[in-house]
């Protein structure tokens, strides 16, 4: 039974709106009012039932997720998210998952380096371990 549950959501449309506003906000940790803010910026544009209900895909999820992404962590503001959204649109690419894929890159080799920068400081210290120095004030 719990194999057919996940064979479902395997073949889930990503396209398809599901999820309205409340719990979409949910599944992103934002608040509603972001949403709406994400929308009237031209970001993402949910589905609407016919009583004008918000409903959001697993794409729109996913492409908030991205804006997230982009404003908290590498500092893009609305306007450049939106300019990022235009370019991948124009030219056909994933610019936002290279962009990313560069940054993990980076961050790996960032702290790659810390960590030899590290170790190589620990061999240049001098021990002043408190064992050390009771030892050599007691010769």
């Amino acid at each position: 039974m719990a194999e057919q549950s996940t064979d479902e959501r395997v073949g889930r449309d990503p396209t398809r709106p599901v999820y309205v506003i409340s719990v979409a906000a949910e599944l992103v940790r934002v608040h509603p009012r972001t949403l709406r803010i994400y929308e009237l910026e031209g970001l993402i544009c949910p589905a609407r039932t016919r009583s004008n209900i918000r409903l959001y895909s697993e794409n729109d999820v996913r492409r908030v997720l991205w804006i997230r992404h982009l404003t908290r962590n590498l500092g893009v503001n609305l306007a450049g998210v939106r300019v990022l959204f235009e370019l991948e649109e124009r030219l056909g690419m994933r610019i936002l998952e290279t962009l990313y894929e560069d940054n993990v890159a980076a961050g790996i080799k960032a702290d790659e380096e810390a960590e030899r920068a590290t170790a190589a400081a620990a061999d240049i210290q001098p021990d002043t371990s408190p064992a050390k120095d009771q030892a050599a004030a007691r010769r």
